[in-house]
């Protein structure tokens, strides 16, 4: 049996039907919610608000967790148009791997909706919400040189290869610091994959090798998190370390001074405008009225935690 068989089996239904409501109404629309990976914080919280935007709106929700593989949320989309769902919101784990299933989607008429991550090379995609990544990475960047008027040598830990934000928040990063090179110099550049474990690690080999940075830029919190915890174990408690998400416990981290900053993208309000842009024409082709809808991140620190979408979550 080939992939495509199997895909199309009682049996690869069944894998994605027990993400699934039992039982759909049949007066109710049904929409795929798939996310990356529910092993990153982020994602979960996403992935709550898309089904608290479905249940605000009525819809039945099919939750689909990547697992941090590319043919398994290839699989769940596809397995999610044999089940016929009305419409399908996505943070594709890989943009250029994810293409295909998200453009059979489009081929079916199924209206698909992409959060945080975008896929430039399908015609057809009803909408992109997210936020500009690149001015993200800008205003990380921005961050670290107000606070080092007189130059600094960082390490900048980068994120999953291939994923568009890692892609933007990088390009952003180096729109700032490129041109203030002989100011700021980045002695340790290196890929943790997004991943506190991993990043621990990389910054362990990068503190052996060059010694102690005065910063270190970070393409999201876990890695920022992971980065604290090597340079706490060397008591470098003076590096100044920023991250990106503003996850809870990073947001803790920043008022406590373990972090210098956090970079809030709002993600909740990503998921949510994705679902309404997806059950509206879902519902009665209402197009949307924008095809692009890019949110500006913004740096968080001591002074501003009062702005993080998730610092109710906070202890």
């Amino acid at each position: 049996m080939n992939r495509r068989e199997f895909l199309l089996s009682s049996v690869a239904v069944g894998t994605l039907a027990l993400a699934a409501p039992s039982a759909f109404a049949q007066d109710k629309l049904t929409i795929l919610g798939s996310i990356p990976n529910l092993g990153f914080p982020f994602f979960v919280h996403m992935l709550n608000e898309i089904k608290a935007e479905a249940a605000a709106q009525g819809v039945n929700l099919i939750e689909s967790d990547g697992q941090n593989s590319a043919p398994k949320q290839t699989a769940d989309i596809e397995a999610a148009l044999v089940q016929k769902v009305n419409a399908i919101v996505i943070s594709p784990l890989d943009v250029n791997a994810l293409a295909p299933a998200i453009e059979e989607a489009v081929k079916a008429g199924v209206p698909v909706v992409t959060i945080d991550r975008r896929v430039d090379g399908v015609e057809g995609i009803l909408a992109h919400v997210g936020a500009d990544n690149t001015k993200g990475g800008e205003a990380e960047a921005q961050a670290m040189v107000a606070a080092f008027p007189n130059g600094a040598k960082l390490f900048h830990l980068q994120g999953q290869p291939g994923a568009g934000p890692a892609i933007d928040r990088n390009k952003g990063v180096h729109n700032v610091l490129d041109p203030l090179k002989d100011k700021y110099q980045i002695i340790f550049e290196q890929t943790a994959n997004f991943a506190r474990a991993e990043a621990l690690s990389v910054t362990e080999a990068g503190l052996a090798a060059n010694g102690k940075p005065d910063a270190i830029i970070c393409a999201n919190d876990d890695m920022a998190l992971g980065a604290l915890e090597a340079c706490a174990a060397r008591n470098f408690t003076d590096v100044k370390i920023y991250g990106f998400d503003a996850l809870p416990e990073a947001l803790v981290a920043v008022r406590d001074g373990k972090l210098a900053g956090t970079v809030e993208q709002f993600p909740g309000e990503q998921s949510r405008t994705a679902v309404q842009i997806a059950v509206a024409y879902a519902r009665d082709k209402t197009e949307p009225k924008e095809k692009l809808v890019l949110l500006t991140p913004i740096v968080i620190g001591k002074d501003n935690l009062d702005k993080a979408e998730r610092l109710g979550e906070t202890k």
